[in-house]
């Protein structure tokens, strides 16, 4: 995987690893639960609960970069991790994997696993 002078993926392989990775957490969601609205178009991925709780997950192109808008831990950017092959908090937490697992399987009632 190509970097650029920042360190960050390059743009191209944002773009292809970014859409693969919200088609990945749209399936298995979809695969796991009925409990769980999912919608993806155009690079954002809308999950909706029974409750009417909406989680948002797109990519920001710019800073290439995925930002989450969550109703229970709030809004979060990640920088993808070649290393680990995961989507990092900016802010030093948990990979962006680990918080939807947790949040979508206390929400839907059945464990979620998005890896």
């Amino acid at each position: 995987m190509s970097m650029d002078k920042s360190g960050k993926i390059d743009e191209a392989a944002f773009e292809s690893l970014a859409a693969q990775t919200l088609q990945r957490f749209a399936a298995r969601i979809e695969d796991a639960t009925m409990e769980l609205e999912v919608d993806l178009v155009e690079g954002v991925l809308n999950i909706e609960t029974e409750d009417g709780a909406t989680y948002l997950i797109n990519k920001h192109s710019p800073l290439r970069q995925l930002w989450l808008s969550s109703p229970v831990s709030g809004a979060g950017h990640f920088d993808y991790n070649a290393a680990n092959k995961t989507w990092d908090s900016t802010r030093g937490g948990e990979p962006l994997e680990k918080i939807l697992e947790r949040e979508l399987s206390a929400a839907a009632g059945a464990p979620i696993s998005l890896a």
